[in-house]
């Protein structure tokens, strides 16, 4: 797929994505109830997480195991800062985008030469230590009681249209990111890591920087979700979470815009309505990953456009890396599955 078909394509989904978004909005004149309410922001939350980690697997090819370990360091920010500190939540939320990108940034600049189940099980490390971290530390952390967190607003109706203004931010984030040659760059490393740099692109550089961003956008969702559930606790760094997180993706499609937020959407209030047949989520997720995985690479999105009559795309367009196309060159309780978010 050339350069100009990509652009197309990428502003066709954005416009479609933001469609859903704004049928969103309107939820609240419909749904009144406040548990049901609270399970739609918990869905817009995992929205988030999974369009941030999908930038980072779907584009750019760096399979990542830490995108609820992000989200849990981006709650902690504004919470160890207001609990500790008495500064205001309204400062401690960029704050969390800043540390969390940074972080995700030095991550990105270790694992830079790592690939594969190699890149996947040192991530996965580096959450499970920074979830221990956070859990072992009682007198700075409380340990597993959690953080109080202030609260933002007043009501769910508040919370839920904050929470869809969210998405639809990171939705342009994202888009205007991957619009420019930022986005064939990352595209050509993740399908050719030697071809790309063969041709003048700083793999290293542009990993870094989708490790930056897409660590940064788990960051925020996690310092918005803090003031929602008024506590934060090393749940949100549950394996759990990053397991829903890829469920959500994999099932809705990769490498699009659209998928992760039909997946989030899908999986988490499904997941609610599991509820009442016991703790059997997981098992259906897992099961449905499997069967997705192996039958529909490309997920529900994918069945979407095949079935509108537009050819199968693969989970993300390949960018044009040759001499035909050439790239310039560049030197609570946790939210999930498991436990409830929410209560009745």
């Amino acid at each position: 797929m050339t350069g100009s078909l990509f652009a197309v394509r990428l502003r066709a989904e954005l416009r479609i994505a933001l469609l859903v978004v704004a049928g969103l909005a309107f939820v609240p004149l419909f749904v009144s109830s406040p548990y049901w309410l609270g399970v739609l922001i918990v869905s817009l939350y995992f929205a988030i997480l999974a369009t941030g980690w999908n930038l980072l697997a779907g584009y750019a090819g760096q399979f990542s195991l830490a995108p609820a370990a992000f989200a849990m360091l981006g709650a902690y920010v504004p919470a160890l800062l207001a609990w500790h500190w008495q500064v205001s939540i309204l400062i401690g939320i960029p704050l969390a985008a800043v540390v969390t990108g940074g972080v995700g940034y030095l991550l990105g600049r270790i694992v830079t030469r790592l690939s594969g189940p190699y890149l996947a099980l040192t991530t996965l490390s580096f959450a499970e230590i920074l979830r221990l971290v956070f859990y072992n530390s009682y007198d700075f952390t409380r340990g597993d009681q959690g953080l109080n967190v202030p609260a933002l607003l007043d009501s769910r109706v508040g919370y839920y249209w904050l929470f869809v203004m969210l998405l639809a931010a990171v939705l342009g984030c994202v888009w205007a990111l991957l619009r420019g040659r930022g986005g064939r760059f990352l595209l050509a490393i993740r399908d050719d890591p030697l071809g790309a740099a063969s041709r003048g692109i700083d793999v290293v550089r542009w990993k870094s920087i989708a490790f930056a961003v897409s660590c940064a956008l788990c960051g925020i969702a996690g310092a918005f979700y803090g003031p929602f559930a008024q506590l934060v606790s090393p749940e949100l760094g549950l394996i759990a979470q990053t397991g829903m997180v890829l469920a959500m993706v994999v099932i809705g499609g990769s490498g699009t815009l659209v998928g992760p937020l039909i997946g989030a959407l899908l999986v988490y209030v499904t997941s609610e309505w599991l509820r009442d047949f016991g703790g059997i989520q997981l098992i259906v997720f897992a099961a449905l990953v499997i069967l997705f995985a192996r039958f529909l690479p490309d997920g529900l999105w994918g069945l979407a456009r095949r079935l509108a009559g537009g050819r199968a795309a693969p989970p993300g367009p390949s960018a044009p890396v040759g001499p035909s196309a050439p790239v310039g060159r560049s030197a609570s309780a946790a939210p999930g599955a498991s436990p409830a978010p929410v209560t009745r």
